[in-house]
């Protein structure tokens, strides 16, 4: 991760949209009504821009056209609005209910989601990182099929930072899970932080687009990250978290006044004398409404799984690159999986950029590694923003592939890997 620099948003509006899906889509245009009240609702067509507001459906209840909709409006927006204009078609009152809606969904579910997919269930879908790249998910979305009673998606985390939509990637995906709570799962990433949000651009960002509006929309946007669950087990074989692996926690020692998610501070804990690794238990347990995880005590599970990379050396230890975090080896990966029965661990949190500095590990540039092979099982980082990253402040982006996971029955164990280009043209952007 860099540091600050001056994000821009304010695209122009002589791009025009060539996105098309390179295949149809795995499930058709199928819709499921699993987890909302949508039967008996009025379709509502997909309508492009047209200076007409979204409005939030009467009582509340969405319907699958009314969330591919707002896709359409939201692209078509980041191609011919000013970002400052984006309230005149996406309302603060429409946000304010995904955002709160979503938010009561999240705030139900566990620490560690346990995904069954039901007998109807052909594929579940694993996202990794997006920031942003609002083009991008929706591409991917188009080449792999919505979200419905035959196909569940995961996304693991970060949203919002690098890319120019963030606040138009993460409410399309709240709406996703408001429509189908039951289909579409969204973890939390180390983005998902108030820390990173002023650092990486997503605070300046809703300033740049809602003006007045946006401390109280942000304010809201922090508390629902808050909400996000840490981590998910799917079909009782796949382990899916941002970061990865997670120490054991047996008391909170005293925070440090002062200390900040990269504060050398954090070395202080009593605890790192001994590190032990974390079970699904401890995460079980883990303090998971804190907006920045500080990494000791209570808070160094989700501090860990936000933030902790994997290593080719064996053993856990401090992860002293970010200052937050672990590193965790293959025998840590063994010793999870077997321990807990699973087959695969699936994380993401590095992108191309990281790998450039980690030369003991593989090249993040199709999209995803083979981290970790072991008796038990295997190590993902999956990574989903392709030519990363979009419009950070410098000349060169590193022209990766995104990737996504597709879990298929019976088993769901075995990964098969997809790859994806950028969409292009992305809408111009004033630097």
């Amino acid at each position: 991760m860099g540091g600050r620099h001056t994000a821009p948003w304010c695209p122009c509006t002589r791009a025009s949209s060539t996105r098309s899906p390179t295949r149809s889509p795995r499930n058709g245009s199928s819709a499921s009504a699993h987890g909302s009240k949508i039967s008996g609702v009025r379709a509502e067509a997909p309508r492009k821009i047209s200076g007409a507001p979204v409005e939030w459906p009467h009582g509340g209840v969405l319907s699958r056209d009314w969330v591919l909709m707002l896709g359409e409006v939201l692209d078509t927006a980041s191609r011919r609005l000013q970002p400052q204009q984006l309230p005149t078609v996406l309302p603060v009152p429409v946000v304010d209910a995904i955002v709160t809606t979503a938010e009561r969904l999240l705030n139900g579910e566990p620490n560690c989601l346990k995904i069954d997919p039901e007998k109807s269930c052909t594929s579940v879908v694993l996202v990794g990182d997006v920031h942003g790249q609002l083009h991008d998910v929706l591409h991917l979305l188009e080449i792999t099929g919505y979200p419905g009673s035959d196909q569940i998606y995961v996304f693991n985390g970060d949203y919002v930072d690098r890319g120019a939509w963030g606040f138009e990637t993460y409410i399309l995906l709240l709406a996703w899970k408001v429509l189908l709570p039951k289909r579409v799962f969204l973890l939390r990433g180390n983005h998902e932080t108030r820390f990173c949000n002023i650092a990486y651009g997503f605070e300046e960002e809703v300033i740049v687009k809602y003006g007045d509006d946006a401390s109280f929309l942000y304010e809201k946007i922090l508390a629902s990250f808050e909400a996000l669950p840490l981590a998910a087990v799917v079909a009782s074989s796949v382990y899916v978290a941002h970061g990865g692996l997670f120490r054991h926690c047996q008391q909170a020692p005293v925070l440090t006044p002062g200390t900040t998610p990269n504060s050398s501070k954090r070395f202080m804990d009593p605890e790192s004398r001994s590190l032990k690794l974390g079970t699904l238990e401890d995460l079980a347990k883990a303090t998971r409404g804190v907006l920045d995880p500080s990494g000791v005590g209570h808070n160094a599970v989700p501090g860990d799984v936000l933030w902790s990379d994997p290593s080719p050396n064996p053993g856990l230890e401090f992860n002293a690159a970010r200052g937050i975090g672990l590193l965790f080896g293959p025998d840590c990966t063994q010793e999870f999986l077997q321990k807990h029965r699973l087959k695969l661990i699936v994380r993401s949190h590095e992108g191309p950029d990281a790998r450039e500095k980690r030369t003991d590990m593989k090249s993040m540039d199709n999209g995803y590694t083979i981290d970790h092979v072991v008796d038990a099982g295997k190590l993902i980082t999956l990574f989903s923003a392709p030519d990363y990253p979009q419009f950070q402040a410098r000349s060169r982006r590193h022209e990766n592939k995104g990737a996504y996971i597709v879990l298929e029955p019976p088993s769901f164990s075995k990964p098969h890997y997809h790859t994806f280009e950028a969409i292009i043209p992305r809408p111009q952007v004033q630097q």
